[in-house]
């Protein structure tokens, strides 16, 4: 672990930089990251994250198979009420207890009992794990979308189902990914202006891909709009299940476009006055990501053309921009969305190895020691950056042999993250709400409320993502998720008797970190005020 001075608490600096310091010393951790991201730069960065409505485009199959469009637009309104319960839930915890570990530390600081302790070790592994396969699925995504494009002017080329060539071009997303977060950090202004730009470009792209396929559709000759009932009414049913669990499995769409939101958590200790700023940048990344979200569906909906050579395609929404743009206009469009796209992976591949920092700071992973370290020269922790690069680029290995398998990995993501979510608002509901620590966002007599709906809520809705796509399915086409989650739960079981139950949550200099935070805060003019005072 490193003993050096934080790095805001030296002279100049406002008297916020030393409160938040000192507030992180409270927790047993000297700031090591500097705080670079302002309220703006972090929503940029959890909206892109979030990225709902183009989360909900690449995911386009899997709406209008599971419900169509009653499922899509009505199951998001159910999703975005229940996640938002779950967002200020975090939010408040958040500014109770603001470090990059989040879940995981309230779990044990909530329930400071040795098998407190473990269930916390057990949310850092769960949600790691799924910041992990978010991280890969969004790299498959934009692998998927890249190779795409090539199959639009040459629908016959075979390399697009090639492993071999899948697996280079995930290889080469992974290396872009983690040698941007590598070098981006040298300079504090670098990172915050990127997640600013993704983000402006990435609400434009919104702008522009609704206009131009509603414009398409209206002077097309050829083309023309779904009526509303289909747009807000039509319900489509192809999976075999009855219909009551074909609702909440098509709530996987809506789920996964709407989780992540934790991104604001895990960078926590990059931004100033965290208890007042962060939950205020979850609820907004949150709501901002469901109105984007709906809107574009409303206009997608409307702009189908033949639904059945949309849903026989290998992409949906790819198909719908070629039906309606055209084959180079749509090209263009899509080259533009692959683009933001990269950009959006960054944001997450950054939010990750933030979380992953933090478990190894805390003594989760083997050789806790080594991947703690931050680089004095480019300001960010580089081995947990190139420790979570080299994990995603083994996960896509299995292009070269077990497709079935990385599926599951990819999508385990939404049911570990929702998991992690559940945890500490089960924790804080055992413990009773008076053990909260002092914070600056309170629910007051509505915390329960969210509490209880957060956690039947993030229950359901797991359980249903275990299902396969229809019943009795073959073996090629089983849900392997359970196995994926089943296998890393044992992992990290494992993990615990080998190296987290001596290591994980039990650092020597805590208590050191915080007499030095309050002996700094009593030296006189050591911190001064904007105001030069």
């Amino acid at each position: 672990m490193e003993t050096d001075p934080p790095l805001d608490l030296k002279k100049g600096h406002t008297k916020q930089s030393l409160d938040d310091a000192t507030d992180l010393a409270a927790l047993g951790h000297v700031e090591a990251l500097s705080r670079k991201f302002d309220t703006w730069s972090m929503l940029a960065l959890a909206f892109c994250v979030l990225g709902t409505w183009s989360t909900f485009a690449q995911d386009l199959a899997s709406g209008l198979n599971n419900g169509g469009p009653i499922s899509i637009l009505w199951g998001l309104c159910l999703v975005t009420f229940c996640n938002l319960c779950v967002a200020v839930s975090l939010g408040e915890l958040t500014s109770s207890m603001p470090t990059a570990l989040g879940q995981a530390y309230w779990v044990h600081r909530l329930c400071d009992t040795p098998s407190g302790r473990f269930w916390s070790y057990m949310t850092a592994w769960i949600n790691t794990f799924g910041w992990w396969t978010l991280t890969a699925s969004q790299i498959a995504f934009m692998t998927n979308f890249v190779l795409g494009m090539k199959t639009m002017f040459e629908p016959a080329w075979a390399g697009a189902g090639e492993g071999w060539v899948q697996f280079l071009v995930y290889l080469g997303i992974t290396a872009l990914f983690t040698i941007v977060n590598l070098v981006a950090c040298r300079k504090d202004i670098i990172l915050p202006l990127f997640n600013n730009g993704v983000g402006l470009m990435f609400g434009t792209l919104f702008i522009v891909f609704s206009l131009a396929l509603l414009i398409s559709v209206g002077t097309g000759k050829d083309l023309h709009f779904q009526p509303a009932s289909f747009t807000f009414g039509a319900w489509l049913n192809s999976t075999g299940w009855p219909d009551g669990v074909v609702w909440f499995t098509g709530l996987v769409q809506a789920a996964y476009g709407l989780t992540a939101f934790d991104s604001v958590i895990h960078m926590v200790e990059e931004i100033p006055s965290p208890r007042r700023n962060a939950p205020r940048v979850i609820w907004l990344a949150v709501s901002c990501g469901a109105a984007t979200g709906f809107l574009f569906m409303v206009v997608c909906l409307f702009c189908i053309q033949d639904l059945n050579n949309l849903l026989a395609s290998g992409l949906p929404f790819i198909q719908l921009v070629q039906d309606v743009v055209g084959l180079k206009g749509g090209c263009a469009l899509i080259a533009l969305f692959v683009v933001n796209g990269l950009g959006q992976g960054v944001s997450i591949a950054t939010t990750g190895s933030r979380l992953t920092w933090g478990f190894a700071r805390d003594g989760g992973l083997p050789f806790s020691r080594f991947f703690t370290k931050v680089d004095p020269t480019w300001k960010v922790p580089a081995r947990a950056i190139i420790l979570q690069g080299f994990l995603i680029a083994l996960v896509g290995i299995l292009y070269l042999f077990a497709s079935t398998v990385l599926q599951a990995i990819l999508s385990v993501s939404t049911i570990a993250l929702t998991v992690s979510y559940a945890m500490p608002i089960i924790a804080l509901l055992i413990a009773g709400r008076d053990k909260l620590p002092p914070s600056e966002f309170r629910l007051g007599k509505w915390g329960p409320i969210a509490n209880w709906i957060s956690v039947v809520y993030c229950s359901i809705t797991t359980v249903f993502f275990f299902f396969p796509a229809g019943p009795n399915p073959a073996p090629g086409d089983m849900n392997y998720a359970i196995a994926v989650f089943g296998v890393m739960l044992v992992a990290a079981v494992g993990f615990w008797f080998v190296k987290g139950k001596q290591s994980f949550l039990r650092s020597e200099d805590s208590a050191w970190r915080i007499e030095t935070a309050r002996h700094i805060e009593a030296e006189p003019g050591l911190v001064t005020t904007n105001d030069g005072k």
